[in-house]
């Protein structure tokens, strides 16, 4: 396949799975759910931030246990995500939320969520390098492709006014990096985007390079080209 070829493919699936009915059982309803309960003045920006960026925590696995497991947690936190982390009080147990992700993980989360929202009005400000440090307490690695919180930010800052929310207005869509997890990486192999087998940072740079290419002011467009294609082939996230 040619480059042009690849180019007019791209931009084709993308087209066709930049569609809400790919994205009924995906992690992105429980923030859209809060930005539409935004715009009725039933719920804060930091209510859709909070459930954006637990909801892209849990995205790992199959799509249905995402769902299911993240409907537990907004349960746990009567659908109240702010007022939650703020209370200080959350469910800190040795059990499984979420696959490997525990009870006890998510509270940490919570706390740093906390910590953070007493001096702070938004997560706009955060580098993805801060929201994996600061946020999910993790320790800093320049090399890690950080596919969940790129994953975010892909929500937060697309305006398409199809599928992600478009609520953060400072950042550039033409500076997101495409979210690397296993079915965009395969895709992108296959396609001769990279040749790169590690699933690193400098691949999703360099993915995110060549669809900046096709489309040079929204290249996170191509993502779902690359990943809602494949996903939804095997219906299963990261």
């Amino acid at each position: 396949m040619t480059i042009d070829e690849i180019k007019d493919n791209l931009i084709k699936l993308s087209e066709e799975y930049n569609n809400p009915e790919y994205f009924h059982n995906d992690p992105i309803i429980f923030p859209k759910f809060f930005a539409e309960k935004l715009s009725t003045g039933e719920a804060s920006v930091q209510d859709v931030e909070i459930a954006g960026i637990l909801s892209a925590h849990l995205a790992w696995g199959r799509r249905d246990m995402i769902v299911r497991d993240c409907t537990r947690m907004f349960d746990e936190m009567m659908w109240k995500p702010f007022d939650y982390v703020m209370t200080g009080r959350y469910r800190d147990e040795d059990k499984s939320l979420h696959r490997t992700i525990k009870w006890s993980e998510f509270a940490k989360v919570c706390q740093n969520l906390k910590y953070y929202y007493d001096n702070n009005t938004s997560l706009e400000i955060l580098e993805p390098e801060d929201i994996r440090h600061n946020i999910f307490g993790q320790s800093h690695s320049p090399k890690a492709a950080n596919k969940k919180i790129h994953m975010f930010r892909r929500w937060m800052v697309r305006n398409d006014g199809v599928v992600d929310l478009g609520l953060w207005k400072n950042i550039d869509p033409a500076h997101l990096v495409i979210p690397l997890d296993v079915h965009v990486h395969r895709t992108a192999l296959e396609l001769g985007i990279t040749q790169r087998r590690s699933a690193d940072l400098t691949t999703a740079m360099e993915i995110t390079a060549f669809l900046r290419k096709v489309f040079p002011t929204d290249p996170c467009k191509g993502d779902f080209a690359l990943f809602a294609y494949a996903a939804t082939k095997n219906q299963k996230i990261g």
